[in-house]
């Protein structure tokens, strides 16, 4: 799978201590996690499980995680989404519930974003290739052609037969920008089934906290904002949430330099380059992490002013922006709430 890698601008849990030993008891949850850790969908997993007795379910978790990743997977031949696109322009692929899905969020978060989010920008990150060791800088007719290649709308989805059609020979779905986000909210819904209440899970940066933090009810998890400048760890700031998913795009992980351009791995599938403003990364915090994925590719490319106009009028998403000047915007529900800890970093006036 192309995946949109999360870049430096990552998200760091950031946890200072646990309630009493009396209110963990009330809870049943424990003092050190169950906790299991896997190089996944080529990147690190993680998942942690405060609740007592629970540490069997931490498996399941994994489980779930490596069913999705076969079916999704385009570097698999024998994934449902390599079929599809082996069949593009041929004939319809019949898929199973979990990608149907997943392809249908994707094509809504595509007509949400007005195509700055495409499902069928394959055959532009593919030609690109970065973060592989055949990334390369396309020349404008190869772009072009692509281009031809690049249109949400041509998607056939037929709800009845459960099928997806590209209609186009070589089109190709690229959904790395938007499954993490699907499997991360499939394992919440595992833990959930499985009597947990109380979990973090990181999948390479898609972050869930399940519940409220181990210190006590009704508090916080103290999630701290990667420096996308810095090495992993250092912090811009932090941000108390409660049941919540945290998704960034950002740019500086994943590049190629030619000539001493760099050029990042965020491609802007109207162009057929990579997304070109004043955004380091965008984080967004919503109740469900198919959605803060789907989002944030989708405000990364509005940019800054559209895109806070844009959170603004959502409910129960909010958005943390960060310039690559070190400028730091907030939407208005984490106004009060966020605070910086890198004098490196300022707000916005």
């Amino acid at each position: 799978m192309n995946r949109k890698i999360i870049g430096l601008l990552a998200i760091i849990p950031v946890f200072f201590g646990l309630a009493s030993c009396e209110d963990a008891e009330m809870r049943e949850l424990v003092k050190d996690p169950y906790e299991d850790t896997q190089f996944l969908m080529g990147t690190v997993a993680n998942i942690k499980v405060y609740n007592k007795d629970k540490e069997e379910v931490v498996a399941k978790a994994f489980e779930r995680v490596k069913e999705l990743d076969a079916k999704i997977d385009i570097n698999n031949e024998q994934s449902e989404v390599s079929k599809i696109n082996e069949q593009a322009g041929i004939e319809p692929v019949e898929v199973s519930e979990d990608i149907f899905q997943l392809i249908e969020k994707a094509y809504y978060y595509s007509e949400e974003s007005d195509g700055g989010f495409d499902l069928t920008v394959g055959p532009i990150t593919e030609l690109w290739h970065i973060g592989y060791d055949d990334a390369r800088l396309p020349d404008q007719k190869e772009i072009d052609a692509a281009l031809e290649l690049v249109d949400y709308e041509l998607v056939e989805l037929n709800e009845e037969e459960q099928t997806v059609f590209l209609p186009i020979e070589e089109m190709r779905l690229d959904l790395g920008a938007i499954a993490k986000g699907f499997i991360t909210d499939e394992v919440v819904k595992v833990l959930g089934s499985n009597g947990v209440d109380t979990a973090i899970i990181d999948l390479g940066g898609n972050i869930f906290v399940m519940g409220n933090s181990p210190r006590g009810e009704e508090e916080s998890w103290n999630v701290g904002i990667q420096d996308p400048f810095e090495a992993r760890g250092e912090i811009i700031g932090i941000l108390p949430v409660i049941d919540r998913s945290i998704v960034t795009s950002g740019v500086y992980e994943r590049n190629l330099e030619v000539d001493g351009q760099l050029y990042h791995h965020l491609m802007n599938p109207q162009t057929g380059y990579p997304f070109d403003n004043d955004l380091a990364g965008v984080s967004i915090v919503t109740e469900s992490s198919v959605e803060g994925d789907g989002l944030s590719t989708a405000i990364y490319a509005m940019g800054i002013e559209k895109g806070l106009e844009y959170i603004n009028k959502q409910e129960k998403t909010e958005a943390i922006f960060v310039t690559k000047d070190k400028k730091v915007e907030v939407s208005q529900g984490y106004a009060d709430s966020f605070k910086l800890s890198n004098e490196d970093f300022s707000f916005i006036e």
